[in-house]
């Protein structure tokens, strides 16, 4: 028994390692490449990276971090939740922007007290990134329709939908000393507030911060606690085999999409309730297709994501420096985008070394435990 323990725990061990060694290695090789890059076209590799690593220490650069990754967090949430039922939900993009933009509408025209003015505002948003995400959902199951073509197309829609709202004839209006036009500003009490967390500067970390982490809390349960969780793995593993076990997989299929649209919808609040407080021409596009990359630079799981989003993050926000100093700050997508090649190539590797160490070890113990054979046996 003591054996076997000891067996099972080294194997443990040796696993928990490769997937900690894999993503660092991935990083590693990125860097590399950069470097060459970096080299070739006469930038100094060594400084650019000191450059990046000093700008990125600052106080106030790190508020800019944090802030920038809570939102690439809860659209790789969304993009994951997905990704763990093999549906690959491309429309987040959408789902977040048109969430945000009828959110904003409502958030500005109420007039509640605080912490019910934010919490309606919320499930607007919830309710329109599940509702968008739910067409495709319907698509799937009722016509069989491809989640990766509806919420492409969905997005697409989403953005026309979105001009056609945003005019000053519907919800917008013009924003005072500038050309740009929004929604009507969110009041006060509508307001997410933050908080002072680094010390050295006065810029505030989202207080949505904290809606982020609850969200990586329930996914993690939800996924890895609750019956639902478990159904929904299983039917992303093998169809026939959840609907040999009695899972309606039309129905879970569904659930997902409306499930990843409605975190999806809250892509967005972060920057709407905690800084800019109203949805306009510039309200930042982009962050679904940025929570794919994260989502897959993370392996779906909740505490790699939110390495992932900080990450990103960070070369994002340091990347400006990069053009002040005459480097081309599109050295940073160059790593952006070999990281998640690296981390993808590292990952299929282990699991390629991990199947092979699996079938030399079950080799070893039937040669082991084979039965000697029987006396006389061979006349």
């Amino acid at each position: 028994m003591s054996s076997f323990s000891d067996r099972l725990l080294g194997r443990v061990r040796l696993g928990g390692l490769l997937a900690v060694a894999a993503p660092l290695l991935a990083i590693v090789f990125a860097g590399l490449v950069t470097s060459l890059i970096l080299a070739l076209t006469g930038n100094p590799p060594l400084e650019t990276m000191k450059l990046l690593a000093d700008y990125g220490a600052q106080s106030r650069t790190i508020v800019m971090i944090i802030n920038l990754a809570t939102t690439y967090y809860i659209s790789a949430l969304a993009v994951a939740i997905g990704f763990r039922m093999n549906l690959f939900n491309i429309g987040v993009d959408g789902q977040y922007r048109l969430a945000a933009l009828i959110a904003a509408a409502v958030g500005g025209a109420l007039v509640l007290p605080a912490p019910l003015h934010v919490g309606v505002t919320i499930l607007v948003a919830v309710a329109v990134g599940g509702i968008w995400a739910s067409i495709a959902g319907l698509l799937k199951v009722t016509r069989g329709v491809s989640e990766v073509i509806s919420t492409i197309m969905l997005n697409a829609i989403a953005t026309g939908v979105g001009a056609w709202l945003l005019t000053t004839d519907r919800l917008a209006v013009a924003v005072s000393g500038s050309n740009n036009i929004g929604t009507k500003p969110i009041p006060p009490s509508g307001q997410f507030p933050g908080f002072s967390l680094i010390p050295g500067t006065q810029a505030q970390v989202f207080g949505f911060v904290v809606i982020a982490a609850l969200l990586g809390i329930g996914y993690h349960v939800l996924f890895n606690r609750t019956r639902f969780g478990f159904d929904l793995r299983a039917t992303g593993k093998s169809e026939s085999a959840a609907i040999a076990s009695g899972v309606n997989v039309k129905k879970m299929v569904l659930l997902t999409m409306i499930i990843s649209g409605a975190v999806a919808g809250l892509v967005g609040m972060p920057q709407l309730l905690g800084a800019s407080y109203s949805y306009s021409l510039d309200f930042p596009p982009g962050l679904g297709f940025t929570g794919i990359a994260i989502a897959l630079l993370g392996r779906n799981n909740p505490v790699g994501i939110a390495i992932g989003a900080l990450l990103w993050s960070f070369l994002d926000n340091s990347s400006d420096i990069l053009d002040l100093e005459g480097i081309p700050k599109e050295i940073v997508i160059i790593m952006q985008g070999t990281i998640v090649l690296s981390v993808i190539v590292a990952y299929e590797l282990v699991h390629r070394y991990r199947l092979a160490a699996e079938q030399r070890r079950v080799s070893r113990e039937l040669s082991t435990n084979a039965p000697a054979p029987l006396e006389g046996a061979a006349a």
